[in-house]
């Protein structure tokens, strides 16, 4: 498929996307920038629902980054423990308050380099904070992202950083938090892992997975 051509493809899925999806949004419950932060840590190989059951605890015991820098870790584990893999999670989340409160003044900052160098930090939790928090344009790439882009056939690329950078060459700026999340949305909605309800999929036209079904 010519460059131009899957452009439009692209246009016309972001146009369905958006017929679909008009409110899509984060699903994790926060009030401010260090709170989906820490949130967004915690979504990784679990749901956010289960992530929302777990953070009004955790929220009301530590309001800061200071708090979660002189959090208890066993104490920390035990509130996050839900979430799973909950050992490295709550080292990452006291490791990230750390460097919040020692470079930052508490504050999370808003540039990519800046969110990475913190613990336990990764492009994907980065563009969430950029994108949700600071409204700037970003493409977190998760699972539900890097499986719809390889069956819309949209990209090639394989790796989430690949994958994001493509998005971004294909995409105008102004589409890419919107196409990320509305991605996820259908992802988590339509597009399963397993069994995806293809017959009843708005997108379908412009998909090219159904036909290797």
């Amino acid at each position: 498929m010519s460059p131009s051509s899957l452009a439009a493809r692209a246009s016309r899925l972001v146009a369905g996307l958006k017929s679909l999806y008009p409110d899509a949004g984060c699903e994790l419950h926060h009030t401010s920038a260090l709170e989906l932060l820490v949130a967004t840590v915690l979504s990784a190989q679990c749901t956010d629902q289960r992530v929302n059951g777990v953070t009004p605890l955790l929220f009301a015991r530590y309001r800061t980054a200071d708090d979660f820098a002189k959090a208890d870790p066993a104490r920390l584990e035990e509130l996050v423990h839900a979430t799973g893999f909950f050992r490295n999670k709550a080292k990452a989340i006291i490791g990230l308050a750390r460097a919040l409160v020692e470079k930052h003044g508490g504050e999370v900052p808003e540039t990519m380099d800046d969110l990475v160098a913190l613990p336990g930090v990764g492009r994907k939790t980065a563009n969430v904070v950029r994108s949700v928090w600071f409204g700037r344009p970003a493409i977190p790439v998760d699972t539900h992202v890097q499986r719809l882009v390889s069956r819309l056939e949209l990209s090639k690329e394989t790796d989430p950083v690949g994958i994001e950078m493509a998005l971004q060459r294909l995409l105008p700026e102004r589409d890419w938090s919107f196409a990320a999340t509305a991605l996820i949305w259908h992802g988590r909605r339509v597009c399963f892992a397993r069994n995806p309800r293809c017959p009843t999929c708005t997108l379908r036209d412009d998909c090219r997975f159904p036909g290797r079904l």
